[in-house]
């Protein structure tokens, strides 16, 4: 159960923040990694939390997107997402990764951690995900 890049292209806000998505269809988990560069501290020189918020909050999407198709095209919208910031990063490799806590058809509970390339946790969240039906008029995230 390696993680594998999605073979469809990414949207430009991976591509310009920098970040890749690996998935892991049979464990229904995705990972958001980034190398940590310039483009992603804060005026203290640590991993912005904002930054540390899209890895969590596309992870856990994607993943929840995963209960649905191996891919994880199907399009499932954020109601809720919490935060916890626990350590500080400055440089190295970070990984987010989704997995499911609970839901039913269309609402999915997702738990999400960052870490470092130690393992060390740097922040976790929990999220409520919603998919999104053909019939719901712009509300793909």
């Amino acid at each position: 159960m390696a993680p594998k890049r999605p073979a469809r292209p990414l949207i430009p806000l991976f591509e310009a923040m920098g970040y890749d998505i690996e998935i892991v269809a049979e464990a229904v988990e995705a990972h958001c990694v980034l190398d940590i560069s310039p483009l992603h501290l804060n005026r203290q020189g640590s991993l912005h939390g904002g930054v540390a918020a899209i890895l969590l909050d596309t992870a856990s999407g994607i993943t929840a997107s995963l209960t649905c198709d191996p891919e994880g095209i199907t399009p499932f919208v954020t109601l809720s997402l919490n935060i916890s910031y626990i350590a500080v990063a400055r440089e190295g490799r970070v990984r987010a990764t989704g997995r499911i806590t609970g839901g039913g058809r269309t609402t999915k509970f997702v738990a999400c951690d960052l870490r470092d390339e130690s393992d060390r946790l740097i922040a976790s969240s929990t999220g409520v995900f919603r998919r999104v039906r053909a019939q719901d008029s712009g509300a793909a995230a």
